[in-house]
C-alpha cells in the first residue's frame, strides 16, 4: 500500500509545496528538489519516483521556487 500526500515546506515567509509518497516499510526517503526548468509535475520525476517507491523507497518532490517566482 501507498500513502500519498500534497506536503508544504514553510521556511520564513515562503511556502515550498511537494508530493510524498510513502510505500508500507519504506527504508528510506529520496528527496527530489527541483528549481528552473523542472517541477515536481515533471513525467520523467514522476516517472523516477514510482520505480523508487515500487523498491520499497520513499519520495519527496517538491519545488524551490514559489509558483510567483516560476512565472
Amino acid at each position: 500500500m501507498m500513502r500519498l500526500n500534497e506536503v508544504r515546506i514553510s521556511a520564513g515567509s515562503v511556502a515550498f509545496e511537494g508530493n510524498l509518497s510513502l510505500p508500507d516499510h519504506a527504508i528510506a526517503l529520496v528527496l527530489f528538489a527541483h528549481g528552473s526548468g523542472s517541477s515536481r509535475h515533471s513525467p520523467r520525476n514522476q516517472f523516477v519516483a514510482r520505480v523508487l517507491n515500487n523498491s520499497g523507497l520513499a519520495t519527496l518532490l517538491f519545488d524551490l521556487l514559489t509558483p510567483e517566482e516560476e512565472a
